[in-house]
């Protein structure tokens, strides 16, 4: 067996609606907050935060609804929900995981840049247990600039000491699509319900598109 993709050193992956499925769980959060709050939830609230870090997107939400909670109790608030979610429910995309098996048979390194926080993405670890297959973990906290800007893509692409231009990224939603395409790197969008009605661009704006990992193993 081995990868369709040619001339690959390392595989780069988005988390949430690429690596796994779980972009649903957010606006079922995001409905819930605002519930609470006797507050009415517009379905273009998420494609307004695509992109955006873990805390960018809930300052966004805290201004948006002009929220009394501060930042930090909000966050607060919606990570003890998340992670009951992503230890609970989120399951991979399909063939995703035995994407990661092959790449680490035949030798390709991989990593990953999410827009999530570092907590969340441990909780989603201990549902999944799919950090043994990465040799780069990035959140867009750590760097200065997040989707749709390569910073958190170069980073990985540093950390596992491989060109840009040998990378592919997997991702999702647009703005992670044109940090790929902005690194100088090979990207395959990923059919996602949540970003269904993008997909013609998604198609436009990258080099493949996969509903199934499955369809890149030989």
């Amino acid at each position: 067996m081995g990868i369709r993709i040619e001339n690959i050193k390392a595989a780069l992956f988005d988390m949430d609606g690429t690596l796994v499925d779980s972009m649903w769980m957010w606006g079922k959060i995001d409905v819930e907050v605002l519930a609470r709050r006797d507050i009415p939830y517009y379905s273009g609230f998420q494609s307004e935060i695509e992109g955006m870090s873990y805390r960018s997107a809930i300052e966004y939400m805290k201004d948006r609804f002009s929220l009394k909670e501060s930042v930090e109790e909000l966050m607060a608030e919606i990570h003890e929900m998340a992670i009951d979610k992503y230890e609970k429910e989120v399951t991979f995309k399909p063939g995703a995981l035995e994407f990661l098996k092959e790449c680490r048979s035949s030798g390709i390194l991989c990593g990953m840049s999410t827009s999530n926080s570092r907590e969340l993405l441990n909780a989603c670890e201990r549902n999944l247990h799919f950090m043994e297959y990465f040799d780069s973990v990035r959140t867009t906290d750590e760097v200065v600039r997040s989707k749709p800007f390569p910073d958190c893509y170069l980073l990985n692409a540093a950390d596992l000491k491989v060109r840009p231009e040998d990378c592919v990224v997997f991702e999702d939603i647009i703005p992670g699509i044109q940090a790929g395409k902005a690194a100088g790197m090979r990207v395959f969008a990923v059919a996602d319900l949540y970003s269904e009605n993008a997909e013609s661009e998604k198609k436009r704006l990258s080099d493949g598109f996969i509903s199934d990992y499955r369809e890149l193993i030989i």
